[in-house]
């Protein structure tokens, strides 16, 4: 049988861009190592509360919002490539200022209220970079791959988010491991943030060596330089011009100074799919286990160093579970996975709501958690950036993408930030509703999603254009 496309090649590129949701992962899991030190540096002794604390650990998320926002004008104007190198830089400076907030303004180690709004500055820097890379890596690793592959490779991308952060889980406890709460609290938790330099320059660096995307090409009319990375990828000269061929049928007529005006193009359902899909993946309550993690098993009666084990353990479940998900989505579709994880997370959810009314901290609330994250990885994990990768029309997909994102940020941060108000309140309720979530969205998925197991970019686009 002939070759149907160049694997390695493909695979090298996934790999590089991948790299950005690692590090997406990194940025957004490493405040829960450094969220109890921040509270007891800057929150406690500037007498703020449960308010400030929950909006400190949640203001990447601010970024996350602007940089999802501004992911489709970037990316159609400085090119999937560029957009990712800008990423990259902004994660890098991130790093090094949330780790020493103090630098240029402020006195070391003496906390105000200057210096915690320098720090949730440079948390919201790294968040602009979550927010964009979030949308521009799987748009990036879709608009690459071939139809066959394209749902494991984009896939790929919530490995790396997964794995960012497990990495980061190791690292944060390898820096706290033996150390005094004291030290951790007034210079281990920098050691943390900092880290992220070194991944976020080693992606900077791999990006510039990736091609552009073959669709962004077409899109502004560089149809030579599409033709030779199609090439490349495919492996078949005739079989790169058919595939160009077909995205130019797409995109004839249109320029990217006229998308702008065209979102609805193809209707409001396919925008409001993409936009439930992102609500859902947070409403569920997912970044509130990763977050808080450490805190949680520390509720249950952990000490520091085991909750900071704990925390690794339920990452590396959650590693395996990506795992099933990148092997079975191009076999058994995107629906069904979702579907069978809505439930998964219900389960695991209602049972942890019903032992918080019962006050039962104990082992089986680590057991439902890790229920609850497994589904979720096997799940709606990965399976929404792919399906947000994949719905939207190549017209379209930068600016509903972005659109997609910036809802999907606005949900995590609703949810992380009244995460400690709410469990102040009532934890039993907090994580009902949380399962009441789970629920609906099976409900959604079921109702409206569209199954995209196997189609081109351009097939999808079709289906839309009957639709409206």
């Amino acid at each position: 049988m002939e070759k149907q496309y160049n694997t390695a090649y493909i695979f090298a590129i996934t790999l590089v861009a991948t790299l950005g949701g690692l590090l997406f992962g990194y940025d957004t899991a490493v405040i829960s190592g450094a969220e109890k030190s921040i509270e007891a540096f800057l929150i406690k002794p500037l007498g703020l509360g449960e308010f400030a604390h929950g909006a400190t650990v949640s203001s990447a998320l601010i970024g996350c919002i602007i940089g999802g926002a501004f992911s489709g004008f970037i990316s159609n104007r400085a090119g999937r490539k560029n957009s990712l190198l800008i990423a990259a830089i902004l994660f890098f400076v991130s790093a090094l200022g949330s780790g020493y907030p103090e630098i240029l303004f402020f006195e070391k180690g003496v906390p105000d209220m200057g210096l915690l709004y320098m720090f949730n500055f440079y948390r919201i820097i790294g968040g602009i970079g979550v927010g964009l890379a979030s949308a521009v890596c799987p748009m990036y690793i879709g608009e690459i791959a071939p139809a066959g592959i394209r749902g494991r490779l984009v896939s790929f991308n919530q490995f790396a988010i997964i794995f960012g952060m497990l990495v980061v889980y190791f690292v944060n406890w390898g820096i706290a491991r033996g150390q005094s709460i004291e030290w951790i609290n007034d210079t281990g938790w920098r050691y943390m943030f900092a880290s992220e330099a070194i991944p976020a320059g080693i992606f900077g660096i791999l990006i510039l060596f990736v091609p552009e995307t073959p669709r962004y090409l077409a899109l502004v009319n560089q149809e030579e330089r599409a033709m030779t990375v199609l090439t490349k990828i495919i492996g078949n000269k005739e079989k790169a011009q058919n595939i160009l061929t077909e995205i130019k049928e797409t995109v004839i007529e249109t320029t990217i100074e006229k998308t702008k005006a065209r979102i609805f193009s193809y209707g409001k359902t396919v925008i409001i799919i993409g936009i439930l899909l992102s609500v859902f993946q947070q409403f569920v309550g997912i970044n509130v286990a990763l977050y808080y993690a450490p805190r949680i098993f520390e509720s249950m009666g952990a000490e520091k160093d085991a909750s900071m084990m704990q925390t690794i353990i339920m990452g590396s479940i959650n590693v395996i579970f990506t795992v099933i998900a990148i092997m079975t989505v191009d076999k058994w579709g995107r629906k069904p996975l979702l579907i069978t994880g809505s439930i998964g997370m219900a389960i695991g959810m209602f049972a942890i709501s019903i032992l918080a009314f019962n006050n039962t901290i104990s082992i089986a609330t680590l057991v439902f958690i890790i229920i609850y994250t497994a589904s979720f990885m096997m799940s709606w994990g990965p399976i929404c950036w792919v399906l947000i990768a994949e719905i939207f029309p190549n017209k379209i997909r930068g600016q509903a993408v972005a659109i997609a994102v910036a809802g999907q940020w606005m949900a995590n941060y609703l949810i992380s930030s009244t995460y400690p108000p709410m469990m102040t309140y009532s934890g039993g309720m907090t994580y009902g509703i949380y399962g009441l979530m789970a629920v609906l969205s099976a409900i959604f998925v079921w109702k409206m999603v569209p199954e995209t197991k196997g189609k081109s970019l351009e097939e999808m686009e079709k289906l839309w254009r009957k639709e409206n």
